[in-house]
Formats: C-alpha cells, sequence, structure tokens
C-alpha cells in the first residue's frame, strides 16, 4: 500500500487548502502535530506491550469474543437472515503484515465458524491514534446509541472497546461522542450557509457512556463521503463528563480525539448502492488523505473490523467493531475545538473559526427534526 511521507503531506496541504474541510494549518503545524501523534502512539503502544500476555487483557478479549458473536446473531436474527455465509474483513497477522499485503480485502465464511476464528484478531492492536478534531464538532449533542434519524444508507452497527493504555483495563464511564456525514456527504448540525445540514439538525451525532466493559455501541450508517476527505468517522472520549436529566451531558475532560476510516474495497461496494451513488464529488482515498496515511503504521491501526450481515446483500447491513487504547489521564481539551453547540433553544454557532467544506446534496429522507431515542430536551 503506498503511503504518504509527513513532507508530502504537507506539500499537498496548499492544493487541498481551498475545498479541503479541516481546519486550516500552517505546514509547520501540522508536521507537529503528525510527530506528536507518533510520539503519542510509541509511547502508548509500548504501555500496552507490557500487559498484551495478562490474564486481564486475555479474560478482557475472551469477553469480547463471546458479546460479539452473540451479537453478531442478534442482528442477523433481527433481520430475518437465514444465510450461514457472511463477509468479514480477513484478518493479518500484525499490522506490518497488513501493509505488505493488501490490507482492503473481504472474504466469506460461515456463521458457524468458532467464535475465535471470526472475532479473535484484533489487528488494531487496541490502540488509534490521535487525529485533528475538524471542523463539524458540536457539543450539547443527546446520549442516545440509535443515531440514524432515519437517515437513508446502509445501517452500521458500531461496537467500540475503551482500553485504559495505563492500566489495561476496560474504561468504564467515558463519555463518547461520535459523528459523521451522511450518504451524500453532508453533516447534521453547521449552518446551511457552509452546503451543510443546518444548526438545528442532529442526524448522525450522539453520545454514549461506557459500561463496566468499556463499550460503547452506537446504530449508524456507513458514512459518505465529500471532498478532500477519505470516508471516515470521529470518535471523542471524555473523562469525567456527567449525564445530565435532560438527555445531554457536562463535557468533562476530553482524553483521545480520533477518526475511524474503512477499508477501500468496503467502500465501493457501499457506495454502489443508493443514495451513496448519487454523490458526485470525488472520493479521496485512504492514501490521499490528509490525516489517514500516517494512521495505518506499525503502532496503530484505524480500520475497524467488519462481517457483512447477509453475504449476498450489503444494504442488509454491517457490523463493525474495534478496541481504542486511550491514556485516560490525557487532556485534549485544547484541541477540542466546537464549530457549533446545541441547547435547549435549538443549534448555535460558536463564532469559532473553523474551514468550510464541500458536501454533497441532501438525500430525500434526510432528516432535520428532534432526534428519537433520546431523553428530555437539550440542555441550555
Amino acid at each position: 500500500m503506498v503511503r504518504l511521507s509527513a513532507v508530502a503531506a504537507i506539500a499537498a496541504l496548499s492544493t487541498l487548502a481551498a475545498a479541503h474541510p479541516e481546519p486550516h494549518h500552517d505546514h509547520s503545524m501540522v508536521k507537529r502535530e503528525v510527530d506528536y501523534r507518533n510520539d503519542l502512539a510509541n509511547k502508548q503502544t509500548r504501555s500496552l506491550e507490557k500487559c498484551a500476555g495478562s490474564q486481564k487483557m486475555k479474560r478482557t478479549q475472551q469477553k469480547a469474543i463471546e458479546r460479539r458473536a452473540a451479537t453478531l446473531q442478534r442482528l442477523r436474527k433481527e433481520r430475518g437472515i437465514a444465510d450461514k455465509k457472511i463477509k468479514n474483513r480477513r484478518t493479518v497477522a500484525d499490522l506490518e503484515a497488513m501493509e505488505k499485503v493488501n490490507h482492503n480485502m473481504t472474504g466469506v465464511v460461515s456463521t458457524d465458524v468458532e467464535a475465535n476464528s471470526l472475532f479473535g484478531a484484533n489487528t488494531s492492536c487496541i490502540l488509534t491514534p490521535e487525529n485533528t478534531i475538524g471542523p463539524y464538532y458540536v457539543t450539547g449533542e443527546y446520549v442516545r446509541s440509535d443515531v440514524t434519524e432515519g437517515e437513508p444508507g446502509v445501517p452500521m452497527h458500531l461496537e467500540m472497546q475503551f482500553i485504559d493504555t495505563n492500566t489495561c483495563e476496560p474504561l468504564p464511564d467515558l463519555f463518547i461522542d461520535i459523528w459523521a456525514c451522511n450518504s451524500t456527504g453532508i453533516y447534521s448540525g453547521i449552518d446551511t450557509s457552509s452546503g451543510q445540514g443546518g444548526l438545528n439538525s442532529t442526524f448522525l451525532r450522539g453520545v454514549q457512556e461506557t459500561n463496566s466493559d468499556g463499550l460503547a455501541v452506537f446504530d449508524t450508517i456507513f458514512p459518505g463521503h465529500y471532498e478532500g476527505r477519505a470516508t471516515h468517522e470521529h470518535v471523542v472520549a471524555h473523562v469525567g463528563a456527567k449525564l445530565l436529566a435532560n438527555g445531554t451531558s457536562t463535557l468533562g475532560t476530553v482524553a483521545h480525539i480520533g477518526q475511524l476510516f474503512f477499508d477501500e474495497t468496503l467502500r465501493s461496494a457501499v457506495e454502489d448502492t443508493y443514495p451513496y451513488n448519487t454523490n458526485t464529488v470525488e472520493v479521496t482515498t485512504n492514501d490521499e488523505d490528509m490525516w489517514a496515511p500516517y494512521q495505518a503504521e506499525n503502532n496503530y491501526d484505524p480500520f475497524p473490523e467488519f462481517v457483512y450481515l447477509d453475504s449476498e446483500d450489503i444494504t442488509a447491513g454491517l457490523m463493525a467493531w474495534i478496541s481504542i487504547g486511550v491514556d485516560s489521564t490525557a487532556n485534549r481539551n485544547v484541541n477540542a475545538t466546537n464549530a457549533a453547540y446545541y441547547d435547549a433553544t435549538g443549534g448555535h454557532d460558536s463564532g469559532k473559526s473553523v474551514a468550510g467544506g464541500s458536501g454533497g446534496s441532501m438525500p430525500s429522507g434526510a432528516s432535520g427534526t428532534p432526534p428519537a431515542g433520546a431523553s428530555g430536551t437539550p440542555s441550555a
């Protein structure tokens, strides 16, 4: 797989600046951020290596295998899928091997296969790197697991397990914030003057508190794409946040800012379906992306594992999972710049400077109405 060097990526920044949806940085700032993330990944990888063979890590992994196997069966049963064949991302021995062979592959296996074979591989090495917050972060979102709001697209059941890199224990009581664009490249929560869904829209955004296993689960759709960025899902982890009676949460301390990326073969298969195939914006691959290339290195892997729920029909949905290492003592608040916030009176621009981005068109069925699955009203 071809990789862009940090220098090449910085040089490419000038040509992407006009259309790129991420905040503008000068060249030296981009290099500092890249170096910082690489140093952080090296540090956290060494921390995780100390406990890779520990009994508590083995127990955590075995519990995850059993849970994921049960979740897969439940999702298939709910959709009435009887076919015992499913497609999944092929596992690889380690991240170095992942880079030497084709990372973007799927294989067909039987649901009768032993759960350890399907769910035991962990190419993420329980670590994803820090990344930029992007220009579309909105605070004050609802605490809810189903964030779809009727958005059309390929359903995706996303399971993320968070592990403390200091203790190698699962991290309970984190508040996990996710957001992504819809099937045609539109973000909710952002002023329509920037080509997005509007300040009062909330689709494909939500917050979940991790349970005792460090688990946060969301039902969403596979993200679409927009100009200058590879397909991705944003993830932020908050330590010390509190659930409010109105269905939102306090912010606490931001301990992790990351982005998840997806195999090119999977993305292509999804975007052959409606309404993804109505998006005329040119696709940016993972290798062409400004932020993705330095992520899939030997120290970390930002690509979730996945299975097709139905081997013959991707529109039946996906199950995706990843384990993410977080330094629970870290404080990234200075990097968590929000473009907007949502309160009891609706959405508001934060007034903070962020770069605009080109989006696709709003598909039929897109929703800007109050979200389902959340309790109460937004916080003031």
